[in-house]
């Protein structure tokens, strides 16, 4: 029995391989061209990321209660931005204490308005970590260091215990803020 009819003529190979590439080459020019790179965002509060620091600096109020305890810690929140900036849904995600936390929420309550969420977006989740310090006193400072300790020791933090779904939420950087023992 003759098998050459089976056989295809020699000129096709190259045909199929020339189309194969060929394939091969729009689908990876297609793929190329459609992904986009990583959207470069604006910082999100009006003025950059100085701006916001000195906001949050300049409008935290540190109650005679955080001074008197020498409280020093962490507290991160996440909030959710709409389009003109409003504040809602704080979540504390994180903090050291709780002493913490109250003027921390009042401020970022006072932040409504100064946020830019991405153009895309109706509403858009921050997480934004603070950090409380005191300044050292130039005196005293041992009575100083022993009242921070204490309250380093008595403080009683708030911890996440289940999973936090972040999705889509932008990471700021620590905004630090120092105050005086008056």
């Amino acid at each position: 029995m003759n098998m050459n009819y089976m056989k295809a003529p020699k000129g096709n190979h190259a045909i199929k391989t020339f189309i194969k590439s060929s394939l091969i080459a729009i689908v990876l020019l297609t793929a190329a061209v459609s992904s986009k790179a990583q959207e470069k965002l604006n910082f999100p509060f009006q003025g950059g990321a100085e701006i916001m620091n000195r906001f949050f600096t300049d409008s935290l109020t540190i109650s005679p209660d955080i001074i008197q305890k020498r409280a020093t810690g962490m507290a991160i929140f996440k909030f959710t931005a709409d389009l003109n900036g409003r504040v809602s849904k704080i979540i504390i995600y994180y903090a050291d204490d709780y002493i913490l936390t109250t003027p921390l929420i009042e401020a970022l309550k006072r932040s409504s308005k100064q946020w830019v969420i991405p153009d895309n977006e109706k509403q858009h989740d921050f997480i934004i970590p603070f950090s409380i310090n005191f300044n050292p006193p130039t005196t005293g400072g041992a009575e100083a260091a022993q009242a921070a300790y204490k309250f380093y020791k008595q403080r009683h933090p708030i911890l996440s215990t289940n999973q936090i779904p972040i999705a889509t939420a932008t990471l700021l950087p620590t905004v630090v803020i120092n105050y005086d023992l008056k």
